[in-house]
């Protein structure tokens, strides 16, 4: 089993710790952890931008910065870019091209076959299935950094299937979104219909192990959130033999000494996986 992590004190990210900093809970039990690695692996990235009229100004300026902020990934990196609306549609498959990936985060921005509206989860799902059967079998880690304004209604499509979808394609959501974005009020929504829920970007990044970032007034936060992901831990135990099937809860917590070293820092991945 992998698990990503990232440690955080505030907006620092910690980035020069050991195999022994850290502990991973199964349902509560200690499993050793057999394989520590850190920003030497391949990164397989999506980009999924919410394409809606509202995001035009944002999608701007991440597309002027793009180029200078996908120069930091590496040899044997590759990023896809995938627009949404209603639905979604790949203009780039994954590729080690990084002026390709720029030229598609450009055109991404005058998509007009995705339709009106915004789907959210339904594009995240579909994100992540895409990323685990084209980089599924490939050594290093994947993630999925998602552009959106977080306003839209999810008709049909729960968070959790969103997030058994990232789960099942181990992939750490990220995401960028315009300033003063917030999560939803979920104990003032006026959905009483229980088909329709707010989207909730910072619910799903918070859960796959993930953060939300607000973007600023220029395109440099691109390049800062492509850094944070690279330099992520990758931690990987042997689950459990005899479990079965359903939703299994991990945490990945820092070690009592690097805990006492470390008073304010954050862990974040994510909270689970799903036993077929």
């Amino acid at each position: 089993m992998h698990v990503d992590a990232q440690v955080v004190e505030g907006r620092r990210v910690i980035s020069d710790l050991a195999r022994e900093d850290f502990e991973i809970l199964d349902e509560g039990s200690p499993r050793p952890i057999e394989y520590f690695g850190r920003e030497t692996e391949p990164l397989h990235l999506v980009l999924l931008l919410d394409v809606s009229g509202s995001m035009r100004k944002m999608l701007d300026r991440m597309a002027a910065a793009s180029k200078e902020a996908l120069s930091v990934l590496r040899s044997g990196d590759t990023v896809a870019v995938i627009a949404f609306g209603r639905t979604s549609v790949r203009k780039l498959d994954f590729s080690a091209d990084m002026g390709d990936a720029a030229a598609a985060v450009g055109a991404a921005r005058f998509e007009k076959d995705v339709g009106a509206g915004t789907l959210l989860n339904p594009a995240i799902a579909e994100a992540a299935r895409y990323i685990g059967e084209h980089a599924g079998n490939k050594p290093g880690r994947r993630a999925l950094l998602v552009f959106t304004d977080n306003d839209s209604v999810n008709y049909q499509s729960p968070d959790q299937q969103a997030l058994e979808a990232l789960f099942a394609a181990d992939t750490v959501l990220n995401a960028i979104v315009p300033q003063g974005v917030r999560p939803p009020d979920r104990q003032r929504s006026s959905f009483a219909n229980p088909d329709f829920s707010p989207a909730d970007i910072f619910k799903l990044a918070r859960e796959s192990g993930g953060e939300v970032v607000e973007a600023g007034k220029s395109g440099t936060m691109l390049r800062e959130v492509i850094e944070r992901i690279r330099t992520r831990y990758s931690l990987h135990y042997r689950a459990p033999e005899d479990t079965r099937p359903g939703f299994r809860r991990i945490e990945v917590r820092l070690a009592p000494a690097a805990r006492a070293r470390l008073k304010k820092a954050e862990v974040r991945a994510r909270t689970g996986y799903v036993v077929r």
